[in-house]
């Protein structure tokens, strides 16, 4: 009896019979990733809250009251905006919606024919023509756009709307977000049960596969339409025409006669400020999208 008495063992003080476990401990916060987090939006966010305090100063007070202090200008700004040059500037607004809408569009359907194509088929030479468009993510704009400027050149397509538009239908990126998803959201026994119902190739790409990649197709768009919005260089060099601008460049010509009539930075200033509105509200439509199940297309096909 003193035997089996000696191999039982008291429970430890604090811990439940069986559990092994301690008692709970509070949550520690992680000061260090905390803090560079905080440090990283107020670094992200301090621009954007000094556009949109100087939009609201007149030309007077944009330089002779403290940073972040209202004004009482912005009223005055809009006006002044809205009359600069017959309204120009909804001119070059108008142009960067054309520019990032059908542009982004474009070539979100290019990305995903591309990436569902290198996703599902097996072809001689996919890997490889698959590590060239790698290597055109890893390439900087700017190498692409002389050369690109130089091949329109000879077609005749400089100063136009499709010489800004024609360069951005390829997205090396969107077509790698999109082979990448695809090979994730689309089993390859769906693809083979459609093929054995009769379907043809592409009744299963625009009706199986295409609702699969819905999530990644938006997040596709998102990322063209805000590259294309923010492009500086490609309509720098391809366009000349003042009316054909995109509101980047719209902007940067009023900065330079900014130069010598500084009563212009404040329609700067409200230019940029007005600007960022579209960004935001695309990403507010648009953001519910990401919320859909993977499979969600296969349960409604």
């Amino acid at each position: 009896m003193s035997s089996v008495a000696l191999n039982k063992t008291e429970p430890v003080a604090g811990i439940a019979p069986g559990t092994g476990r301690g008692p709970a401990r509070p949550r520690r916060i992680a000061l260090v990733p905390t803090l560079t987090l905080l440090l990283g939006a107020l670094y992200c966010l301090l621009p954007v809250a000094w556009v949109v305090i100087a939009s609201t100063k007149s030309g007077s007070e944009l330089f002779s009251t403290f940073t972040f202090w209202p004004g009482t200008g912005l009223t005055e700004n809009l006006s002044d905006l809205n009359a600069y040059r017959d309204g120009v500037y909804w001119q070059w607004m108008g142009n960067s919606a054309l520019y990032a809408g059908l542009g982004a569009l474009l070539s979100t359907c290019v990305s995903a024919v591309s990436g569902y194509a290198l996703a599902v088929y097996r072809f001689r030479g996919r890997e490889t023509l698959f590590n060239v468009l790698l290597a055109g993510v890893l390439m900087p704009p700017v190498i692409l756009a002389v050369p690109q400027y130089l091949l329109l050149a000879r077609a005749g397509l400089t100063d136009s709307y499709l010489s800004v538009l024609l360069p951005q239908i390829l997205s090396p990126y969107g077509v790698y977000l999109a082979r990448i998803y695809a090979a994730a959201s689309v089993p390859s026994d769906v693809v083979e049960a459609g093929r054995m119902d009769g379907a043809g190739e592409w009744r299963i790409f625009t009706r199986v596969a295409l609702p699969m990649m819905l999530p990644g197709l938006v997040t596709v768009f998102l990322f063209q339409f805000v590259a294309i919005w923010n492009n500086f260089l490609l309509p720098y060099i391809m366009l000349s025409d003042d009316e054909k601008f995109p509101i980047t460049l719209g902007l940067y010509t009023l900065l330079e006669q900014g130069a010598n009539t500084p009563a212009l930075y404040t329609l700067v200033i409200t230019g940029a400020f007005l600007a960022v509105f579209p960004l935001v509200a695309l990403f507010l439509v648009i953001q519910r999208f990401w919320s859909l199940d993977l499979l969600s297309g296969a349960v409604k096909s």
